[in-house]
């Protein structure tokens, strides 16, 4: 007897079978923001990039968290949100929002 054997489940946001297209959107925004918040922290001269995608990150990921709905738009959130902090972080020790006025 033939059988589809699926060995990697797909990955969705949507678990729980509905589409959430605002708390998606904001996974999306924390994660871009985290991404180069995290990458851009390791360049002394890209502090004020790196604040304010890591301060955007911070804003969309705790938002994003108020209103997630399943427990893998979380997951996502948690990691994006811990990324964008990280780079916000080092921004504030170089030189802060506004580059060190």
């Amino acid at each position: 007897m033939a059988q589809t054997i699926r060995r990697f489940p797909a990955f969705t946001l949507n678990s729980d079978g509905h589409t959430h297209p605002l708390e998606n959107t904001l996974v999306g925004l924390t994660v871009i923001f985290g991404l180069v918040a995290f990458i851009t922290s390791f360049w002394h001269g890209l502090n004020m990039l790196t604040s304010w995608t890591g301060l955007g990150g911070i804003a969309t990921g705790l938002w994003g968290q108020f209103i997630s709905v399943t427990t893998s738009e979380r997951f996502v959130l948690v990691i994006a949100l811990a990324a964008s902090a990280f780079g916000f972080g080092v921004a504030l020790a170089h030189g802060g929002l506004f580059g060190g006025v």
